[in-house]
């Protein structure tokens, strides 16, 4: 059977086909090869770097740029609006990189102050399983009845936190220092790029370059340290370096908007390598996890869990067991018992008692009546017994105490001889009289009773209510607890109104060092504090900027954080600022002083 040859369109077809999937096969194997390591970053900042920015914080201080930057530089909107991203991407990176630092380092300084107990509780306790057999088998093996292994355990404890205290310290005072000089730099341009925007930004991205290579020699030396002396684990072995910016138009011309996007591609490089390298410094030196901290407490929570999943299994319908629907129906009925016992019947009785008032009055005084009776007939009764033994007339209004008086005299001298005073005496009249006087003594009594009862319903039936108004309480306070959030200064209640407050405190404390270093001519030192003031100006504009907004404050207490951050103001304008902030901003008074 021959096989007809196939047609020039069919051979140019399977060809376009051919080279489609050699083309597809290529990236994909491309996209393969960026993440093995095939250079000193490139694994790793695919690694740290997409976690890291999964989890970025957002930056609230916002750069020192005039609004109408990009009106002005018109010319050149698009190249304008890719060098304010880029630097919009650095001032987020490394707000977010000292964040991560000060987190971590604020838990390392807590265990630095630590006791000799905390530390080596720590050590052998709150570093997970592999450290706690590792530490109780050094403990083991070095007692030798003076406690040496003991303090050489004390001794590993003080380094090892020592250590990443140092490192973290350095690395926060590098980052710091770059965060000054940009934002110095950035308030610089801001008014040249106003006026001439075209020269403007060339010399701008140049010089965020230079800061780049300062940044790349302050991390050297903390490279080097790490290099010489490090006890971490898994130390890594490559150094921080950046791409170098071109030496471009050295004759004076312009820059072309294809030289201004490859500076811009450069410093977007050099800043994932920096977000790379901070990240992988940060996360050799990092607190451990809370798992790995509260590793026994969870354990012993999955063994419980794991107990109480077989005992349920157990008594579930998958063993064939009606246990679990017997107690679920049992919780049911004493679920519902308890709310009409402590819930529905009290609020009924309180309802009756505020709502039924009138009827309960009309009833208590139909009451007061029939015994108002009683007491009329023994009044009576009284007045005819001793009109008729004393042979004289009494008045009406007699004492009914004074004529009790005398029927008991009588009643004494009946009783000397009873069966013949029984049948012909007053003995049976005054037997009479008693009991009618019981009679009165059991209604009044009984009537008092009830007006206390009466009197007291409400509050019977509020002691009903207790059970459910804690359970309601709790309920209330742990939903409070959530809505508030106040474990962060960012928050709504009284915690949080305090952290938000010690921030300003921290900003004017930062201040005062800024210019106290500055006085002394410690440039370097004072570039790190006020790298630090900037960081605790984006901390407080986080904290503050969703109360702000929602009172109307947001607008000047804004320009109040801006100012703070400029170099150039002096220092006795800004802590004023400060002094004003927990003076007039509703979200930063004390909760004693809000109306």
């Amino acid at each position: 059977m021959e096989v007809s040859p196939a047609s020039p369109t069919e051979v140019n077809e399977t060809k376009h086909l051919k080279t489609l999937i050699s083309v597809y096969s290529s990236y994909l194997w491309n996209r393969v090869l960026d993440f093995l390591p095939s250079s000193d970053y490139n694994f790793l900042r695919k690694i740290w770097a997409a976690g890291s920015r999964r989890r970025r914080r957002r930056t609230y201080l916002p750069l020192p740029l005039p609004r109408n930057l990009l009106d002005s530089c018109r010319p050149a909107t698009t190249e304008a609006s890719r060098v304010l991203d880029v630097l919009h991407d650095i001032l987020e990176h490394t707000f977010s990189n000292l964040h991560n630092i000060h987190k971590n380092l604020t838990f390392w300084e807590s265990r630095a102050e630590g006791s000799k107990a905390q530390k080596i509780k720590f050590m052998v306790l709150e570093r997970g399983p592999h450290a706690f057999v590792d530490g109780t088998i050094q403990l083991i093996r070095g007692y030798d009845g003076e406690g040496s292994s003991i303090q050489n355990m004390y001794l590993s404890a003080s380094a090892y936190i020592s250590e990443r205290v140092a490192i973290l310290t350095s690395l926060r005072s590098s980052l710091a220092t770059f965060l000054a000089q940009f934002y110095m730099e950035i308030e610089r341009f801001g008014e040249e790029l106003m006026k001439d925007p075209e020269n403007s930004l060339p010399a701008l991205l140049e010089r965020i370059n230079e800061l780049f290579f300062k940044l790349e020699a302050s991390i050297g030396h903390l490279h080097a340290m790490r290099q010489s002396d490090s006890s971490v684990e898994g130390s890594y072995s490559f150094p921080l370096v950046f791409e170098k910016l071109p030496e471009i138009n050295q004759d004076g011309s312009q820059w072309t908007d294809c030289e201004i996007r490859d500076a811009i591609n450069l410093i977007s490089q050099n800043l994932e390598k920096l977000e790379s390298h901070v990240c992988f410094i940060v996360n050799k030196h990092q607190k451990p996890r809370r798992a790995t901290r509260y590793w026994i407490r969870y354990t012993c929570g999955a063994v419980g869990l794991s107990v109480c999943s077989i005992w349920l299994i157990r008594h579930s319908r998958l063993s064939g067991s009606h246990d679990i629907d017997n107690w679920v129906r049992e919780a049911k009925d004493s679920t519902v018992s308890f709310l009409h016992d402590h819930v529905e019947q009290p609020l009924l009785s309180i309802r009756d008692e505020l709502f039924e008032t009138f009827r309960k009055r009309h009833k208590g005084m139909m009451e007061l009546e029939e015994v108002q009776l009683t007491a009329n007939s023994l009044h009576r009764m009284l007045l005819a017994f001793t009109e008729q033994t004393e042979g004289k007339k009494f008045p009406e209004n007699a004492s009914d105490q004074e004529m009790l008086e005398k029927v008991m005299v009588r009643y004494e001298k009946e009783l000397e001889h009873p069966i013949n005073n029984l049948l012909k005496g007053e003995l049976a009249r005054a037997l009479l009289i008693q009991v009618q006087k019981l009679k009165l003594d059991t209604e009044t009594a009984m009537l008092e009773l009830n007006q206390i009862l009466r009197a007291n319903e409400i509050n019977f039936a509020i002691l009903a209510a207790l059970p459910a108004f804690f359970l309601s309480l709790i309920l209330l306070m742990l939903v409070r607890a959530w809505f508030k959030r106040d474990s962060k200064a960012e928050g709504r209640g009284r915690v949080a109104r305090i952290q938000r407050r010690l921030i300003v405190v921290e900003v004017e404390k930062r201040i005062m060092q800024y210019q106290n270093l500055i006085d002394q001519g410690m440039e370097k030192e004072a570039l790190d504090m006020f790298g630090l003031l900037l960081y605790s100006l984006d901390r407080l504009c986080h904290a503050v900027k969703g109360h702000a907004r929602a009172t109307g404050e947001w607008q000047w207490l804004c320009q109040d954080i801006i100012d703070l951050a400029k170099p150039s103001l002096q220092t006795a304008y800004k802590l004023t600022v400060t002094s004003r902030l927990q003076r007039v901003y509703d979200c930063l008074l004390p909760a004693l002083q809000r109306q």
